[in-house]
C-alpha cells in the first residue's frame, strides 16, 4: 500500500480508502458484520489506514461495527466521518449545519465509534441555510476540544469549498493548521 498527504497537512493515508457505507443491513440490503468484519481485516492487512464513514449510513450500524473492529489498534487508523444528514423525524434540528446539529452528531459518533476523537470530520452536504460562518466556527471548536483533528467538505461545489477556507480566518491559526484542504479544480471538466 501506498500512502500519501491528506490535503496541505501532515497526515499520511493510504491511496485507497474503505467506505463504509454498506457495512451493516439496516436498509434492507448492505453487508452483514461478519462479512464487513472480513473486508475491514483484509483492508487493514493490505496496509489500508483510510476509513469513511457517516453518523447516517446503515442507520449508524456502520459506525457502530467500526468501534468494535478498531479495538486494540485506533490509533493506526486515520478515521473519517461526515455530519449533516439525519433520520426524517419530527426533530426540524436533527440534520443540518448548524452548530446544534453538529454538536449532537459528533457526540453520537464518538460514542458509536467507541473513541475520543475523530481523525478527519466531514461537512457531507450544505444545507444551504446555516450560515458558513457558523459552521467553520463550530468546526474549530471540536477542533480546539480535541474531538476532531482535521474538517473536511463531501459533496459540494468548489465555490462553497473556497467561500468556507475564507471564512476559516477568523483569527484561529488552529483551525488554520488543521483546515483539511481540497485540492480544487475545474469543476466544469467534471
Amino acid at each position: 500500500m501506498r500512502y500519501r498527504l491528506s490535503g496541505n497537512s501532515g497526515l499520511r493515508v493510504s491511496e485507497a480508502a474503505l467506505g463504509t457505507m454498506t457495512f451493516g443491513e439496516d436498509w434492507g440490503w448492505g453487508t452483514p458484520k461478519n462479512e464487513s468484519r472480513k473486508a475491514y481485516d483484509a483492508f487493514c492487512e493490505a496496509g489500508g489506514n483510510f476509513i469513511d464513514t457517516a453518523n447516517l449510513y446503515t442507520n449508524g450500524s456502520s459506525e457502530t461495527f467500526l468501534g468494535e473492529f478498531m479495538k486494540g489498534h485506533r490509533d493506526s487508523v486515520v478515521l473519517a466521518t461526515n455530519y449533516s444528514n439525519a433520520v426524517a423525524g419530527k426533530n426540524p434540528n436533527a440534520a443540518g449545519n448548524h452548530r446544534k446539529s453538529m454538536v449532537e452528531a459528533v457526540e453520537a459518533s464518538l460514542k458509536r465509534l467507541q473513541t475520543s476523537y475523530i481523525d478527519l470530520y466531514w461537512v457531507h452536504i450544505w444545507d444551504g441555510l446555516t450560515p458558513v460562518e457558523e459552521v467553520m466556527r463550530a468546526l474549530d471548536d471540536l477542533v480546539r476540544q480535541g474531538k476532531v483533528l482535521y474538517i473536511g467538505i463531501s459533496d459540494d461545489s468548489s465555490e462553497n469549498a473556497h467561500t468556507a477556507t475564507r471564512s476559516a480566518c477568523m483569527g484561529s491559526d488552529e483551525l488554520l493548521i488543521n483546515l483539511y484542504t481540497l485540492e480544487l479544480g475545474d469543476e466544469s471538466r467534471t
